[in-house]
């Protein structure tokens, strides 16, 4: 499969085949006037895009009903969440053998063709032991650069997959490469699904070196980061357990990515980063 890469990229200006009627380009264009009115932004795709933070959501929720928060209150709590990109794979199971010993939650965005289909019964563990079962699209297509019925077609086929697999349908998503706009965030609100961008890579794509990943993750990680691995590659895996313990002993509590928004809940159609 291509190579997976977790750079959000800067804009692209070559010329490229329209859909429909224009309404893609000016949306897009919205998007980037609203951008440059002073959203809090990130780089993703051609443009850039307003993101909520988990404290954010947390806050918002508390001057609501009752909290709820789960196991875990994130206000108080120094949460971090641990999150893997493109799988199942032949790594998965010695993965979910590592939460389960380290008695850690994870969030695993998972992709289609070639991963949910070749590793049903990882897809199922996953789910049943605790961990969020979200998609990271069936083929791995960046979504700002198809079509529409592409784009749905992306996003639907993971999830069908997964709910029949685990019975609950995903709510959370994260486009490739981070690339995403206001076209994708549409889409996603239509289809019932939150975008999921990250904190803290450690660019797992570019070595096999399990310490230096570690490092990598490590010299980012502060409270309420979203963590970003890949448990397709080699190196990775090996890497978690010295991640974990290194994090535990920095007194961080590991969630997955709704409980780090309790009692806040992700919104189908925002794009939530710390």
């Amino acid at each position: 499969m291509p190579l997976l890469t977790d750079t959000i990229a800067t804009p692209q200006h070559a010329p490229r085949k329209m859909h429909g009627t224009g309404r893609r380009l000016r949306r897009r264009a919205l998007a980037c006037a609203a951008a440059a009115a002073g959203l809090t932004l990130t780089l993703a795709g051609c443009a850039q895009v307003d993101t909520t933070a988990p404290s954010t959501v947390r806050a918002e929720a508390a001057h609501g009903a009752p909290a709820k928060f789960g196991t875990v209150d994130c206000r108080k709590a120094k949460c971090i969440a641990l999150t893997f990109d493109a799988g199942p794979s032949e790594n998965s199971a010695r993965l979910l053998d590592i939460l389960k010993e380290k008695k850690v939650p994870a969030t695993f965005f998972l992709l289609g063709k070639r991963h949910i289909e070749k590793y049903p019964e990882l897809v199922k563990r996953m789910a049943a032991e605790g961990h969020e079962v979200a998609s990271h699209t069936w083929d791995h297509k960046i979504l700002t650069k198809i079509s529409d019925k592409e784009i749905r077609e992306e996003l639907n086929r993971p999830n069908e997959a997964i709910e029949k697999l685990t019975g609950h349908k995903p709510t959370l998503m994260r486009p490739p490469q981070g690339r995403t706009d206001s076209n994708v965030h549409e889409i996603c609100k239509e289809l019932g699904l939150a975008e999921v961008l990250w904190s803290v890579t450690a660019k797992d794509y570019t070595t096999n070196d399990s310490a230096l990943i570690t490092q990598r993750v490590l010299d980012q990680s502060s409270r309420d980061g979203i963590i970003l691995l890949h448990d397709i590659y080699p190196g990775t895996v090996p890497a978690v357990p010295g991640i974990i313990d290194a994090l535990k002993q920095r007194g961080y509590v590991f969630v997955t990515v709704p409980q780090l928004l309790a009692p806040g809940k992700a919104e189908p159609g925002k794009v939530y980063r710390p």
